[in-house]
């Protein structure tokens, strides 16, 4: 499969931009004149390239490991045993890919340092400079971790509702992943979370309201695009209406047309009108657009007839991972690349099995199912887009760019105040704020957090707690706490003033947070409920004094919890999405809107 020798990385990029020069000169200046420089240029790459380079710039891949040529020996064996290469340097050379996507179980960000070094390395090895993806959403996806400025997630800045900080987090995300080489990030979230038990999109959405997702979409297209980040909005056509998990199922969306076009259609327009980069395909059925039984990242009259051609939209379509069973349960992994390309995808995003895509597409081109033609179209655009935001001239950055934007006191600063306007009140007996120097017990959930974004939750409340002047001491019962572990938390709460209980997705009736939450509330301390994730739990608890929402666990959600508790800030969020009664599911117990103040 290997391809024949090609010239250097300098002799296609320099015969690229001195093919396209003389377009430049004479009309220095005008839109006209740079648009036809890129095309010539990017035509002038794509003629010098082999029909094996082109099917590889069409793949993003993962890869193991810190370094692009010496990752830990582990790390050697698992690309070993997924991909056949060992490391990020030969991945490239066997396949050409277009795209490489930073996953931190995959040890790609330990760093920033590393990270950018990794960028470098991963650069260096490839004639035509790669787009570095990864999934830095906040909050719940979060890939780079401290110290690397955090921001709270999708759902937390609906609450907050203020365009301005969506943009400014987007825009300062977008810097400090610039700085360290990562030129692609899959954020951010435009589906619309109108079900309360979407498993995989929940608080990774703005909110169940489609003309405010519209607006925070297109802030953060703004703010991420401004860096010179490319910025993709997924899931097309909508993710935000499911029961199920496309990781491991294919969910039915079952809006009419009509539905479609007024709840899920609005933030995608609003991110192709803002000039978005990339957009993200989902692995949904969504009969009213499509009744072939085919997902939308298989879809010609989804992709092509709505996307492309009724939206307007022609830049780049990348889909959700390819390894995900929403894809994967119809057609082998040698046909799903080739069916998404026929219908209008760009990017193959993370196959399981690159060997077996890659000739997938390979044979589909020489059996002239795929035409060249049809490659060369997805490479305008991927060629394009890395032209545009400068990676075919200058892809490389420094340790001293990391330094001067990675985690500074003001984007540290930034995010904190950010966040403090995202904390929802949602109910209050007076209990808050906390009097000075309350005894406070904290305890719940501990879900593990995203890597680098710290907790656990209990403890980090607990320590932003004390250090506002409080006296708080952690517990972790967990997310099914068992009768010890409520007996142990009865007992810790007697003796003090309240009790902060952290609840994470209390989803039914016999949800063991339920019996801790009422356990304490026995005590006759008063207890403060806090959802860290989800924010309808308040739903299914009774006897609290006091009720919040955070929409996330990490760090930078806890402090300004503490900050909100103590009365050092007001509580200015309001519910992005309706909390529905737990009796009478068709009624709100809170609407979209709601939330105290004090």
């Amino acid at each position: 499969m290997h391809s024949p020798p090609r010239p250097s990385r300098r002799a296609v990029l320099g015969a690229a931009a001195a093919a396209s020069t003389a377009l430049a000169v004479g009309t220095p200046g005008t839109a006209s004149a740079a648009a036809a420089h890129d095309r010539r240029r990017v035509r002038a790459i794509i003629d010098r390239m082999s029909i094996e380079e082109k099917i590889g710039q069409l793949f993003v891949m993962r890869v193991y490991g810190h370094s692009a040529t010496a990752p830990d020996p582990a790390d050697v064996a698992a690309n070993q045993a997924e991909i056949g290469v060992s490391n990020a340097a030969e991945l490239i050379a066997k396949y050409h890919v277009g795209g490489i996507i930073y996953f931190a179980w995959a040890h790609n960000t330990r760093d920033p340092h590393q990270i950018a070094d990794l960028s470098n390395g991963i650069q260096r090895a490839s004639r035509i400079p790669l787009l570095i993806s990864t999934d830095q959403e906040h909050g719940a996806v979060t890939r780079v971790g401290s110290p690397a400025t955090l921001f709270p997630g999708g759902m937390a800045l609906g609450a907050a509702g203020s365009v301005r900080d969506a943009r400014t987090a987007a825009a300062v995300a977008g810097a400090e992943l610039a700085a360290m080489g990562i030129n692609q990030d899959y954020a951010p979230v435009a589906d619309v979370n109108v079900n309360p038990a979407n498993p995989v999109i929940g608080v990774r959405s703005f909110g169940a309201d489609p003309k405010a997702v519209a607006s925070l979409v297109a802030a953060q297209v703004a703010g991420y695009q401004g860096t010179g980040v490319v910025a993709t909005a997924k899931h097309f056509p909508g993710h935000g209406d499911t029961g199920t998990d496309s990781h491991f199922e294919l969910p039915v969306i079952a809006h009419s047309l009509e539905e479609w076009r007024r709840l899920d259609a609005p933030p995608f327009r609003a991110a192709v009108a803002a000039g978005i980069d990339s957009i993200m395909t989902a692995h949904i059925l969504v009969p009213a657009l499509d009744d072939s039984g085919d997902p939308a990242t298989l879809s010609r009259p989804i992709l092509t007839g709505i996307l492309r051609e009724e939206m307007g939209y022609d830049g780049v379509v990348v889909t959700d991972a390819l390894g995900m069973e929403g894809v994967r349960q119809k057609y082998g992994d040698d046909r799903v690349p080739v069916l998404a390309l026929k219908a209008g995808v760009d990017q193959l995003l993370n196959p399981p099995l690159l060997e077996t895509a890659w000739q997938g597409v390979l044979a589909a081109v020489r059996s002239g199912e795929l035409t060249e033609e049809r490659i060369d179209q997805s490479l305008v655009r991927i060629l394009t887009l890395k032209e545009r935001r400068g990676l075919l001239d200058h892809p490389y950055v420094t340790h001293r760019g990391v330094d001067r934007v990675v985690g500074t006191r003001a984007h540290l600063a930034a995010a904190d105040r950010i966040t403090d306007g995202t904390v929802t009140l949602l109910a209050n007996n007076g209990t808050l704020p906390l009097p000075a120097r309350r005894r406070l017990l904290v305890v719940g959930a501990d879900p593990a957090a995203p890597s680098g974004t710290g907790g656990p939750p209990t403890a980090v409340l607990a320590a932003a707690l004390t250090a506002l002047g409080h006296r708080a001491q952690a517990l972790s019962t967990g997310t099914a706490p068992g009768q010890a572990a409520i007996d142990a938390a009865v007992a810790a709460a007697r003796g003090t003033d309240a009790v902060v209980v952290a609840t994470y997705n209390v989803t039914a009736a016999t949800d063991r947070q339920i019996a801790l939450v009422r356990a304490l509330a026995a005590t006759g301390v008063p207890v403060v409920q806090i959802a860290i994730r989800n924010p309808y739990d308040v739903a299914r608890l009774d006897g609290t004094a006091a009720a919040l929402a955070t929409y996330g666990w990490t760090d930078v959600s806890m402090r300004a919890a503490a900050r909100v508790l103590a009365g050092r800030v007001r509580p200015g969020g309001k519910l992005p999405v309706a909390v529905v009664r737990a009796d009478e599911p068709t009624r709100d117990l809170y609407p979209v809107g709601w939330g105290l103040g004090y």
